[in-house]
């Protein structure tokens, strides 16, 4: 169980499940393109620790609370959606209130930040829920590779982001809501429609 099939599998599954993660990432480095190295390790390391945890606690679930978890699971696409919009059209508002010279720069908000993470991560639930037969250590090292992919992705995509927003000029907070309440529709359509 513990080949090269195991370790590739849940490599490609923290690609998959770090995408949404890298866009708002992305999205968070253009609005944000002063912030310093702790910021953006802070960012990062919230992202990778919420996709490490995710698959950990569908795979509790499954074990332990498998029916009464199962009615929370068709609200996950709606939680997703709320958070990021907000987020989203908080972002467009300050990018539209403010001019360039007076929109926050170089501020990492906690609360933010958690909400992001939490709403991005929402679909990792899922894999928690494949994994269930494996042992509590192979799903806790699976989640640590997808927790570990991400944040690697996550970290570029803030440097990136950041390089992203000083040609944007004033319109990366506005560009960067754009993107966040577009994460949002999609994760919506996909699990509500689509259950994937």
């Amino acid at each position: 169980m513990w080949g090269f099939d195991f370790f590739l599998n849940s490599f490609l599954f923290g690609i998959a499940l770090a995408m949404d993660a890298v866009s708002v990432s992305l999205a968070f480095g253009m609005s944000n393109r002063n912030i310093g190295r702790p910021s953006v390790f802070a960012a990062a390391g919230t992202f990778g620790a919420f996709q490490l945890a995710m698959p950990l606690i569908g795979w509790a679930a499954v074990r332990f609370v498998a029916e009464q978890f199962s009615a929370f699971q068709k609200w996950t696409p709606w939680i997703a959606l709320a958070l990021l919009c907000f987020l989203g059209g908080k972002m467009i508002y300050e990018g539209l209130k403010h001019k360039e010279e007076d929109a926050p720069q170089g501020r990492l908000s906690v609360r933010i930040l958690l909400l992001e993470g939490l709403a991005t991560s929402i679909d990792a639930l899922s894999v928690g829920f494949t994994i269930d037969m494996l042992p509590w250590y192979q799903a806790l090292t699976e989640a640590a590779i997808i927790g570990i992919v991400t944040f690697g992705l996550c970290l570029g995509a803030v440097s990136v982001g950041k390089a992203a927003g000083a040609k944007l000029r004033g319109k990366a907070h506005i560009l960067g809501g754009v993107i966040l309440i577009a994460i949002g529709i999609e994760i919506f359509v996909k699990n509500f429609f689509f259950g994937v």
